[in-house]
C-alpha cells in the first residue's frame, strides 16, 4: 500500500520524503522491520521507540512515522513527524490492514472483573447459533476454532488490525474483544468501529499505571464516549459507576441489574457447586456456573445477543449449554470428599466475589480455606486489601506468592500481612512456595470444606525474576489428590 494512503486519517505536521512510496508492512518492534516497512516510533512507559529508528532503518524501513524528527536521517528514507504516534498508529494499522472492523460485528468488553468471562461466553455461544467468530480475550485469542496465544489483554494497534484482519479472510463474521483500560489509554483500539460495548463493573486495579481511580474510571468511560450512533451499549446497573460509563454515550443505552428494575433482570432461585437455576426475565434456566457476580455476567452475555438480534429463547437454550471459562471459578473435587476452587481472582472486589459465591452454596455446612498472594512489581496499595478480604470470609488463609516478578515473594506477603491486626492474625499462616501452601490447605481440609487457590486461574507459569517457570495450580491439585486416594 502507497504511504500515502496510509496516512489519509491522520494530519502529519511534516512529511520529508516521498508518500508517494510502496509500504509492505507496518510495526513498531524494530526487531520485526523488514525492507520496505514502516516503522512507528513509540513512547513507552519503558522505553522511548525514537531509539530504535536508526536500527530500524538498517533492518529495512522505507519509512519512519514519529514525534520528534530525528536529527540524522538517512537517504532515501521518508519521515513522517505527527503530534502523537501512540494517536496515529491505530489508525495507521487500521487501514493496511484494510480496515477489518467495518467487515466484522465487533463487540468490546471492559470494566474490572468479568471481561474474559463475557467475551469468551459471547464467542462460544454464536460459534453454537452456527457463525464463524473471533475473540480476542486475556486466555488466548480465537480466529474462528483456530487458537492464537495471547500475552496482553488487549494486543497492540498493529497486531491487534492483523488478527481482526485474518478473521475477515476465515469467514468470521462476529468478533468479541476484551478491551482493557491501558488499551483504551494507548489508543490501542483507536481506529476500530464496534458495534456494541458492555461495562462489566469497576473496583480498584491498575494504579500501579492509572495513578488515580478516577483516571482509571475516565479511561473505561472513554471506550463509550467514542462508541458511534449505531452502536449499543449495555452497563452493570448494580454498580456505582455504570450510569456514568454512558452518560456521554451516542450509543443506545440498556441495563442488566440482578438487584433492581433494569432492561435484562435476573435472580437465583438455586444454587450448588455444579450450577444454578435462574430466572432470567421471567424464563427459568439452568446454567453451569455459581455465584452473583457471574449471574450478572451470564446477563450480559443475555443482554448482548438479544441486541444483536437474537431470541431470548434462543439464548437461554444455549446459555444453559455454556462452562466456566478456565480458570474462573473451576471446582475440582478431592477424593477425600473436600473441594477445591481454582479461580483468576487478583483484585480485593475479585476475591470478595469468589467468597461470596463459595458461601452462597456452602450455606454454613463446610469451612473455606484461602490460598491466595498478590503479583509484583503491580499495584502494591491492594496488598493489605487482598489479605483483609480473605481473612474476612475464609476460617483459614494461606499467604502465599502469585507472580513475584521482580520483586522478593516475602516482601509481597509482609506488605499483604500488614493490612491484619493481632486477631486476624491467628487465621493466617504464611508459606512461600505456592505448591507447598496449596498441599498445606489440603491437608487441612476435611469433608464438605472447600479450599479456595486464587490469583492465578487459567496461568500455568510463575512469573520470577523475568522468567515464567510452569506451574499450574490445578495439576498440583490433581496430583495432591491422586495421592489421596493411595
Amino acid at each position: 500500500m502507497k504511504l500515502k494512503e496510509l496516512l489519509k486519517n491522520i494530519q502529519p505536521e511534516q512529511i520529508l520524503g516521498s508518500d508517494d512510496i510502496e509500504i509492505t508492512g507496518v510495526n513498531i518492534d524494530s526487531r520485526k522491520i523488514q525492507d520496505g516497512h514502516l516503522f512507528v516510533a513509540m513512547k513507552g512507559t519503558q522505553v522511548d521507540g525514537h531509539k530504535f529508528i536508526p536500527k530500524a532503518i538498517a533492518q529495512g524501513a522505507q519509512a519512519v512515522l514519529c514525534e520528534d524528527m530525528p536529527e540524522e536521517k538517512a537517504d532515501g528514507v521518508t519521515y513522517v513527524q505527527v503530534k502523537s504516534t501512540e494517536d496515529a498508529v491505530g489508525k495507521v494499522a487500521t487501514l493496511f490492514y484494510g480496515d477489518p472492523s467495518r467487515h466484522l460485528i465487533l463487540v468490546g468488553v471492559t470494566g474490572t472483573n468479568g471481561k474474559t468471562t463475557i467475551a469468551t461466553l459471547l464467542y462460544n455461544m454464536f460459534r453454537k447459533f452456527g457463525y464463524k467468530c473471533g475473540l480476542l480475550s486475556t486466555v488466548c485469542n480465537y480466529i474462528d476454532d483456530k487458537a492464537v496465544p495471547a500475552d496482553h489483554t488487549t494486543p497492540d494497534p498493529i497486531e491487534l488490525n492483523e488478527l481482526l484482519g485474518e478473521m475477515v479472510k476465515a469467514g468470521c463474521q462476529y468478533a468479541f474483544m476484551e478491551c482493557s483500560s491501558h488499551a483504551i489509554h494507548q489508543k490501542r483500539i483507536g481506529g476500530l468501529k464496534f458495534k456494541g460495548g458492555i461495562f462489566t463493573n469497576l473496583t480498584r486495579d491498575h494504579l500501579d499505571y492509572h495513578k488515580t481511580f478516577e483516571n482509571y474510571r475516565n479511561a473505561k468511560k472513554a471506550f463509550f464516549d467514542g462508541l458511534p450512533k449505531d452502536a449499543f451499549a449495555i452497563t452493570n446497573a448494580d454498580d456505582k459507576n455504570g450510569m456514568i460509563m454512558v452518560q456521554n454515550t451516542k450509543a443506545t443505552v440498556k441495563t442488566y441489574s440482578i438487584k433492581q428494575m433494569a432492561d435484562f433482570r435476573a435472580k437465583i432461585i438455586e444454587c450448588h457447586f455444579e450450577g444454578m437455576y435462574l430466572d432470567i426475565d421471567g424464563h427459568e434456566v439452568g446454567v453451569q456456573f455459581i455465584g452473583k457476580f457471574n449471574v450478572s455476567n451470564l446477563l450480559a452475555v443475555y443482554g448482548a445477543a438479544v441486541m444483536l438480534g437474537k431470541k431470548p429463547e434462543d439464548i437461554l437454550v444455549v446459555l444453559s449449554t455454556l462452562h466456566s471459562v478456565s480458570g474462573r471459578l473451576e471446582p475440582l473435587h478431592s477424593p477425600k470428599g473436600y473441594t477445591a476452587v481454582v479461580d483468576y481472582a487478583h483484585t480485593p472486589d475479585a476475591l470478595e466475589n469468589v467468597l461470596n459465591a463459595i458461601h452462597e452454596v456452602l450455606n454454613g455446612k463446610g469451612h473455606v480455606i484461602t490460598v491466595c498472594g498478590a503479583g509484583g512489581n503491580r499495584d502494591k496499595g491492594k496488598r493489605p486489601l487482598m489479605a483483609q478480604e480473605a481473612v474476612k470470609q475464609s476460617d483459614k488463609v494461606i499467604i502465599t506468592s502469585d507472580n513475584p516478578r521482580f520483586e522478593e515473594p516475602q516482601d509481597i506477603i509482609n506488605d499483604m500481612l500488614a493490612g491484619l491486626n493481632t486477631q486476624q492474625m491467628r487465621k493466617v499462616v504464611s508459606i512461600v512456595d505456592r505448591k507447598e501452601a496449596i498441599r498445606t490447605a489440603c491437608m487441612m481440609a476435611q469433608k464438605g470444606d472447600v479450599i479456595l487457590v486464587a490469583g492465578k486461574g487459567h496461568e500455568n507459569y510463575q512469573d520470577i525474576k523475568g522468567v515464567k517457570h510452569h506451574f499450574d495450580d490445578k495439576e498440583v491439585l490433581r496430583a495432591i489428590f491422586e495421592e489421596e486416594k493411595e
